[in-house]
């Protein structure tokens, strides 16, 4: 029996990681009392008692924890951070199981884990096969764009879309520093910056992430059947990916895997024009936030998870 702390398990992510876990037979959830949820010395006392810690916290508090679990030593539970205070740090491993060949090893073997942004998941489960395929150049200048359901904004947003008082749709992080970017282009192994727009649309849960491409200006002038089989071939053994085939009168629409923890790749094309766009389908709270927790937290404790990742209808 492997035994967790929640810690901000009261937020949107938390509660999600909890409800998929609390009746697992290997997993024992343990709580902090709320008049001790701020004082350092508690929640020191409960890690000690604990196998893993989830930080579901603002990256300062995320930041303390770590801090605490540094000074325990080898003492310390294992730590899987949802906020966004060590997705780029090098002593974290990046917890995106379908990184490369083997990554899902050393999330299994690693005592800190950094969970993937939402937005990052779709745009590098894309991007970096093409990349390592050498389809897509490092140095090649990339847009992403992505429209994410509403609870995906936190509390604040998402009482803003319960009252009737947002705007059915927006965009977002104009000034082209959202912080997902840096994580966006670290691990999609890019070296050029990337372009970022997000939006929200007025839908509580799902997300489309979209990369335009100009086939013609990539070396070898690919097809958009090049892509699609360079992602085919990365993801094959993935029980959580999968590359699915683009039907271009088709609607796609951002909700269909809601409440799952699968990934779905698709690749747009028009070979006449040489150009496609591929984009990726996900619940921004399961694959792109507590599925992965999930999922991530399973390999670190050597836990069968998968009933508590079910798959969408």
């Amino acid at each position: 029996m492997a035994s967790i702390f929640i810690d901000g398990e009261s937020g949107t992510t938390g509660l999600q990681i909890r409800a998929r876990l609390q009746n697992h037979p290997a997993i024992t959830i343990r709580s902090i009392a709320e008049a001790d949820r701020k004082d350092p010395a508690a929640k020191r006392r409960l890690m000690q008692e604990v196998d893993a810690v989830v930080l579901c916290l603002p990256d300062a508090g995320a930041k303390e924890v770590a801090a605490i679990a540094a000074e325990m030593g080898e003492a310390a539970p294992k730590l899987l951070d949802a906020s966004t205070a060590h997705r780029v740090n090098p002593d974290w491993v990046y917890g995106f199981p379908e990184l490369t060949e083997g990554h899902a090893d050393l999330i299994a073997k690693a005592k800190r884990v950094a969970n993937p942004g939402c937005y990052p998941t779709g745009g590098i489960a894309l991007l970096r096969p093409l990349v390592d395929a050498g389809i897509i150049p490092a140095d090649h200048p990339i847009t992403v764009n992505a429209v994410s359901g509403y609870t995906g904004g936190g509390k604040a947003m998402i009482a803003e879309f319960d009252e009737g008082t947002a705007a059915p749709f927006f965009l977002y992080g104009l000034a082209l520093e959202h912080k997902h970017v840096p994580e966006l282009q670290r691990y999609s192994g890019l070296t050029t910056r990337p372009i970022f727009v997000p939006s929200v649309g007025n839908f509580a849960q799902g997300m489309l992430v979209s990369v335009p491409l100009h086939l013609d200006a990539l070396p070898g002038k690919p097809k958009p059947a090049d892509l699609e089989a360079a992602l085919t071939a990365r993801y094959a053994k993935s029980g959580w990916v999968r590359v699915m085939p683009a039907d271009p009168a088709a609607r796609l629409e951002p909700e269909p895997l809601n409440g799952s923890n699968m990934l779905e790749l698709r690749v747009y094309g028009n070979e006449k024009h040489g150009q496609a766009v591929l984009v990726a389908r996900l619940d921004n709270l399961g694959k792109g936030a507590s599925g992965a927790a999930v999922q991530n937290l399973g390999l670190m404790l050597g836990v069968d998870v998968e009933k508590a990742l079910p798959l969408a209808a």
